[in-house]
């Protein structure tokens, strides 16, 4: 195996690390004005993702700073074809970072409904267009020799790329419902639970008729056992937290959404973003590359600092792996609000 496939292969499991673990935060943002009664109920969802939220992130910058490092042409051929839903997805993720941060300052209701907002949307239209996006760049996109895509936003916006779109959006908010039946309790955690299989009924046929789609346009053989994987599992999620298996559950729905971002990367591959236009003009694993000397320097960085994000990440979860409850949340008067507190500080308490 070349070091220009091991990169590739690098790059799809760090896209694999940010899908799995910002997509159940993804969930509990969307979920928050349809699980919670009140504030406290609302402040017991936001702790329970508040001190790994900005971590997940790390695998999506991480994610990026690797498509640039290895394959510049592709990551110019991207920005240049995505802009606008990339430049929403970005002003999304910025305003529920601010909304995490800035909803504890003031004690009135009105401000925070306002930031509440912020989360929802924040959460919401990132599930949904990272879908459009892979989807898309799985199809391919009209593009000429210049490698500069020429398809608009209505080109974007195929009945394909919209079923990835409601295939992630689904599969994220059922993968933070789980989460929410294993991380809070009380009529949270209910509410979590009996809101799973009702999510789930949008979930299994938005996600199998997608997966069978990739895999009958653009799979190849060791995709077809994948899609069954990710099928299974997602039965066998919603069984096991209809039965309170909670952390079984979770593993479920995890492995779901790894499943089925392998199946698309595999579809793609050895391609990165195939034209339309011409199967000439595609972008490939090789024709997309750094150089060899560029590549190796990547490599050796990725030797020496993953491992260390790695680690970090895994004690933070070790660390605050208690669930949340509404006895852990204090009245807003004893935060000192408006004094400076952080959705993330709150969930330390």
């Amino acid at each position: 195996m070349d070091l220009v496939t091991v990169w590739f292969i690098a790059i799809a499991v760090l896209w694999i690390g940010y899908f799995v673990l910002e997509g159940f935060d993804f969930g509990v943002g969307t979920l928050l004005p349809v699980l919670s009664r009140d504030d406290t109920d609302r402040r017991v969802m936001i702790n329970s993702i508040g001190p790994v939220w900005d971590g997940n992130e790390v695998w999506l910058i991480t994610a990026v700073g690797a498509m640039f490092a290895a394959f510049p042409a592709w990551y110019a051929s991207l920005l240049s074809g995505f802009y606008l839903p990339l430049l929403v997805i970005l002003l999304a993720l910025i305003a529920r970072g601010v909304a995490f941060e800035y909803r504890a300052k003031v004690d009135t209701d009105r401000w925070r409904a306002a930031w509440d907002l912020a989360i929802f949307w924040g959460s919401t239209l990132p599930a949904l267009l990272w879908g459009v996006v892979f989807a898309n760049v799985v199809r391919g996109v009209a593009m000429g020799p210049d490698q500069v895509v020429t398809a608009g936003l209505a080109d974007l916006l195929n009945p394909y790329a919209l079923l990835g779109g409601l295939t992630t959006l689904s599969l994220f908010t059922l993968h933070g419902a789980v989460f929410l039946g294993l991380k809070t309790d009380g009529e949270v955690r209910a509410r979590a639970r009996r809101a799973v299989p009702a999510i789930a009924l949008v979930a299994a046929p938005a996600a199998s008729t997608f997966l069978g789609w990739t895999q009958l346009a653009h799979g190849n053989a060791w995709t077809l056992p994948l899609v069954a994987v990710a099928a299974a599992a997602l039965v066998l999620g919603v069984v096991l937290a209809v039965r309170g298996r909670e952390g079984w559950s979770f593993t479920a729905t995890a492995v779901t959404v790894c499943a089925t971002t392998v199946v698309m990367f595999g579809a793609l591959f050895p391609d990165v973003l195939p034209s339309t236009t011409d199967p000439a003009f595609s972008l490939t694993v090789h024709n997309a590359a750094s150089a060899e000397y560029t590549l190796t320097v990547v490599s050796w960085v990725a030797a020496v600092f993953l491992p260390v994000v790695i680690g970090y990440q895994a004690w933070s979860y070790w660390v605050f792996r208690k669930r949340v409850t509404r006895a852990h949340i204090e009245p807003a008067a004893a935060l000192g609000v408006p004094a400076a507190r952080s959705g993330a500080a709150e969930a330390e308490q």
